[in-house]
């Protein structure tokens, strides 16, 4: 009888933190549209657009960070993945997610994949996702944990982001996870007429800005300060 109950409670284990994490996850969303109503005045919106919250809600961020990080995945803050880098505090990834505007149809270029959790963020609103990660490492776990989550709309590339992937230019949307100092000529050009580019851009030691970029339909440019960020810098190749 003992022995019974253990292997049942070991079991149930899974399924109560699996509970616990869903709890968590509710409460992050919360936290994000406490901030969003305390940034409207930046971002010029009281709301995010519902289908990017409602992905909020069912990403499990837990997967997507180091074991010794889960407890604290869904804190509303960035946390370390390793190798010097971050995993983007969730209001910035949903600030983001809608500011690029994304739809069912759209083919979204990210630069910076980290440990992945844009990435499936993008995916469970876009059409496609193609991801680049300078970082060999990194870009290996996350596509292992996508492909474990059965993330089957992403292509990952271990490279160079700062010259997007024009393999498959041009692309509706483009997302950069990473700081340069100036926006790259080759991701505006990647970009679609009607598009929108979304990157943090500024010296680490500076204050970075989150701009939006956009492409009319006759390939003219506007870009647009959304409000002062922190982002890790976008590595280069040498």
């Amino acid at each position: 009888m003992f022995r019974f109950l253990l292997l049942f409670m070991v079991l149930s284990a899974p399924a109560h933190a699996e509970n616990d994490f869903f709890a968590q996850r509710q409460q992050m969303v919360k936290e994000i549209d406490e901030t969003v109503r305390y940034t409207s005045g930046q971002i010029g919106k009281m709301a995010l657009d519902i289908r990017v919250m409602d992905v909020m809600r069912r990403v499990p961020r837990h997967e997507f960070v180091p074991v010794s990080m889960q407890a604290f995945a869904y804190l509303n803050q960035p946390l370390p993945i390793g190798n010097n880098q971050t995993i983007s505090q969730p209001y910035i990834v949903a600030l983001m997610t809608d500011l690029a505007d994304i739809n069912k149809e759209s083919v979204v270029l990210e630069v910076g994949t980290g440990s992945g959790y844009q990435a499936a963020v993008l995916a469970e609103l876009a059409q496609f996702v193609y991801s680049v990660e300078i970082v060999e490492a990194l870009g290996r776990q996350a596509a292992l944990t996508l492909k474990r989550l059965a993330y089957d709309n992403v292509k990952l590339r271990i490279g160079d982001g700062y010259h997007g992937w024009m393999e498959y230019a041009p692309y509706d949307a483009i997302l950069v996870t990473a700081a340069p100092e100036t926006i790259p000529q080759a991701l505006i050009d990647q970009l679609k007429p009607g598009g929108k580019l979304v990157i943090p851009v500024g010296k680490q030691s500076s204050i970075q800005t989150l701009q939006v970029v956009e492409k009319n339909k006759q390939g003219r440019i506007s870009v647009h300060d959304v409000l002062p960020v922190g982002f890790v810098p976008l590595t280069r190749s040498q």
